[in-house]
């Protein structure tokens, strides 16, 4: 439905009267802050505990792989295991969710951003529709000021969530962590700090600068992406990255280069628009 675009409509003033209305006679259609509404429409209840230490990362990178990079800039700690509507058997490794807490006295109400990193596969994380096992780090900031210990305390809570939260790591780029087995005819790794949707779809390589060809990489683990059985591999590679949900496709052109060694992880230069 077309809004009116005039900025103002004012009663005629002879009607103002006739209501005997003592307050402004003008109605301002700006006052009506619509993306606000539709936003809070867009929570959906989830239930929500927390593992680990009190102040810590839940566990040391989980069934995503991340290792001690969660505890780190940009994770910083704010992550989440995810049952499995949100775990999605590791395609859900890297997507980022607003939560927050609004039942219980010690909440804060104030939405915050955590990534899934890890996933939570029984108890409570499956006999909801969706279930988030935070960080100690991230449950305890949905409380209000000097109230977090009393959160941690009270059990399963009660959460809302907004899906499709777009990741956003400022001045960071995504990243290739080269699996320690990989070797010239078997290549895997990590990817990770990938902005927008944040979960992957497809991955594919190319091989060095003549190859014109992309072959398609597998998921093996969490966000540990493979090739297997293309014989023996030539760098520099090329990694092109389909998004999940949108479908948008971000190519990070040799960013593994000649001589790439086991373990070693490897910065693109290129990251998703936001």
């Amino acid at each position: 439905m077309a809004l009116l675009q005039s900025p103002s409509f004012c009663f005629p003033l002879a009607l103002f009267l006739s209501l005997l209305v003592n307050s402004s006679h003008c109605f301002n259609p700006k006052l009506l802050n619509i993306s606000k509404v539709q936003s809070e429409g867009d929570w959906s209840p989830a239930g929500a505990t927390w593992y680990g230490s009190p102040d810590g990362a839940g566990s040391d990178g989980g069934a995503c792989g991340y290792k001690n990079g969660v505890e780190q800039a940009p994770f910083s700690s704010m992550v989440s295991a995810g049952g499995p509507s949100l775990f999605k058997s590791g395609k859900g490794c890297g997507a980022c969710y607003q939560v927050k807490c609004t039942e219980n006295a010690a909440c804060s109400r104030n939405p915050m951003t955590v990534v899934i990193t890890d996933e939570c596969p029984g108890g409570p994380c499956v006999a909801e529709s969706a279930h988030f096992d935070l960080s100690g780090t991230a449950f305890g900031a949905m409380a209000s000021p000097g109230k977090a210990d009393e959160i941690r305390n009270a059990g399963v809570l009660q959460i809302q969530y907004q899906s499709r939260v777009a990741c956003n790591f400022p001045g960071v780029n995504v990243t290739f962590q080269i699996d320690s087995g990989s070797n010239p005819n078997y290549f895997a790794s990590l990817i990770e700090y990938i902005n927008g949707d944040g979960e992957l779809g497809a991955v594919q390589l190319k091989q060095a600068l003549d190859s014109d060809s992309w072959l398609p990489m597998q998921q093996s683990w969490g966000a540990v992406w493979k090739l297997d059985g293309a014989g023996q591999l030539r760098a520099p590679f090329s990694i092109k990255l389909t998004s999940l949900d949108s479908g948008k496709i971000l190519v990070a052109n040799n960013v593994i280069p000649v001589g790439w060694q086991p373990g070693q992880t490897y910065w693109s230069v290129v990251n998703y628009a936001v």
